[in-house]
């Protein structure tokens, strides 16, 4: 199965970073390869987290796909897991970690797991995933200066 994982310094502070990137439904602005996404429900939990559902399509050049996934926002330890749904993977899951290292700066942690349900697709779109995300953390870095400056 392919994965990916970085961790990366980044001149923002963790909770900066970490609202930064719950903020799912500002993705298709700046996230490679996201052309939309919709939040289809939100609740919030009694001990501080918060639980989505997203619909996130994705789109390179003839592909297209969407798929739903559950998201797990949570704030005390600064952590965001998601959880695959439904959609063209057989298996999606992902994790953020946001840590404090010094006067206003963070390391960001990500990690993702997947598989495509389809071989040929997989065959077909797993070079340009790896591609993307490797992109991601500088995507969320330069959205950050440009929201917080940097």
């Amino acid at each position: 199965m392919p994965s990916f994982s970085s961790s990366h310094k980044v001149n923002h502070k963790a909770d900066d970073m970490f609202r930064l990137v719950a903020d799912v439904e500002q993705y298709p602005k700046f996230v490679p390869l996201c052309q939309a996404l919709q939040v289809r429900g939100r609740k919030e939990l009694p001990d501080g987290r918060t639980v989505l559902v997203a619909d996130m399509t994705v789109a390179y050049k003839m592909f297209k796909e969407t798929f739903t996934s559950r998201v797990e926002l949570q704030p005390e330890s600064k952590t965001i897991l998601v959880e695959y749904l439904d959609g063209p993977f057989k298996h999606l899951e992902n994790k953020w970690t946001f840590k404090d290292v010094d006067d206003g700066r963070s390391t960001v942690g990500f990690y993702i797991n997947y598989e495509f349900r389809s071989r040929a697709l997989g065959s077909l779109m797993g070079a340009m995933f790896d591609k993307a995300f490797r992109k991601f953390s500088n995507a969320f870095e330069t959205r950050a200066d440009q929201v917080y400056g940097g």
